[in-house]
């Protein structure tokens, strides 16, 4: 099979709005988390979540505004961000050899609450379907540089981003594209969404940013939803090299399973999530005390991150891998969280740091991992491990490695 490279990222998160601002903030253990001011909280449950704070305007003509939604719009700037760091527009690829493949675990649900909430039809935006379907980020992506290649969304609700990643890669591997931009984006902080994830006792009911997102903690409560975007372009590794690439990392293994257990609860014996690390680090061809950083999927909520910790237990035995959970700091970005997260472990392998996970107190006896509380590591590391989990039993892990 062909290796595969990342050669650009693109990021827009609660902590940065670029890749630098998002890890220079992942360093500093930065809080993306606050009040919500956004909506009248009153009557509900949750009271924080994790917004960018970025003016679309800056970057985004009144065109392109006017047609997407905010996950559309998120996307498309981390995807600017991304394409023109890899600088793929001057490969010489044949547009019919770049694909497309970002997909959003809800899409454009905030924009449909926003056109029914008209209330009349007359008023309802010609934009509206466009904006709802988890596609038109793709599609965009791909009519704004005239990629003509396999072009689609993945959805598999918070590995989104992770099978995004791992999809777009075997597409290269398997000689169907030399290059993909793969991704997830997510932009649904509205009233509907929040009380749905909150009547189904997913977020956290704390009202303090500072201990609200405290994954492994033994007084964790639930997740604090985010919004963001994180895109990546891959390319095939001896293209990338021809061309004079400047390549970041190279995606060695990827595993993707399901439980088949429930909608939204995690299988009790981690065995889906097991296997998922385990097919990754096979496919890499590596063995399991080279992976030096693990970016766990880490919510925040008592079942996963306690499942969690079996899983990866289960998987490295005696030896302990340093883990963060930096939805700490960013909140959960669902369908853009395996994206950003994947970011992160690439960052992790070039400047030899590993970032916190903040807002840690209270010790776990479940959730007995090192998870680097608090305060980032200096530690040099040539491979990374990204985990992500989804509603509907999906499980996915990716391999990051120092390409050589």
């Amino acid at each position: 099979m062909r290796r595969v490279v990342v050669t650009g990222m693109g990021a827009v998160t609660p902590v940065g709005n670029n890749v630098n601002e998002f890890w220079t903030g992942l360093k500093a253990g930065k809080l993306g988390i606050s009040p919500i001011d956004f909506f009248d909280t009153e009557g509900f449950k949750v009271k924080v979540a994790a917004k960018c704070d970025i003016n679309v305007a800056d970057y985004l003509d009144k065109k392109e505004l006017r047609r997407m939604s905010r996950f559309m719009q998120l996307g498309m700037i981390a995807a600017s961000e991304a394409i023109e760091q890899s600088e793929i527009e001057k490969g010489g690829y044949e547009k019919e050899r770049i694909g497309v493949l970002v997909g959003s675990g809800i899409g454009g649900l905030l924009a449909f609450e926003t056109e029914v909430l008209k209330m009349d039809a007359k008023k309802v935006s010609p934009y509206c379907i466009p904006m709802l379907i988890l596609n038109m980020l793709s599609g965009s992506i791909a009519i704004k540089y005239g990629y003509k290649g396999h072009c689609s969304a993945v959805v598999t609700a918070c590995s989104t981003g992770n099978n995004a990643i791992g999809d777009g890669a075997d597409l290269i591997r398997y000689g169907k594209l030399d290059a993909v931009i793969v991704g997830g984006s997510e932009g649904v902080l509205g009233k509907t969404e929040i009380a749905g994830f909150a009547n189904m006792m997913a977020l956290t009911k704390s009202d303090d940013p500072k201990r609200a997102s405290i994954p492994f903690d033994k007084e964790r409560g639930g997740f604090v939803m985010g919004e963001g975007a994180g895109i990546l372009v891959l390319e095939e590794y001896e293209a990338a090299v021809k061309r004079g690439a400047n390549i970041l990392c190279e995606i060695t293994g990827y595993g993707s399973t399901c439980d088949a257990y429930h909608l939204t609860a995690p299988c009790p014996d981690g065995d889906g999530a097991k296997r998922a690390i385990e097919i990754a680090i096979k496919e890499a061809g590596i063995e399991k005390s080279e992976v030096g950083y693990i970016n766990a999927h880490g919510t925040g909520t008592a079942l996963n991150d306690r499942i969690e910790t079996l899983a990866i237990k289960s998987v490295f035995g005696a030896y302990s891998p340093p883990v963060s959970s930096t939805k700490s700091m960013t909140g959960h970005l669902l369908g853009a969280a395996g994206a950003v997260e994947a970011i992160c472990c690439i960052m992790a392998i070039k400047d030899g740091f590993l970032p916190p996970t903040i807002g840690y107190k209270e010790f776990d006896p479940e959730c007995d991992l090192d998870i680097i509380p608090n305060k980032g590591r200096e530690q040099k590391i040539s491979c990374a491990l990204s985990d992500s989990f989804g509603f509907g039993g999906h499980n996915t892990a990716l391999i990051f490695q120092e390409c050589k």
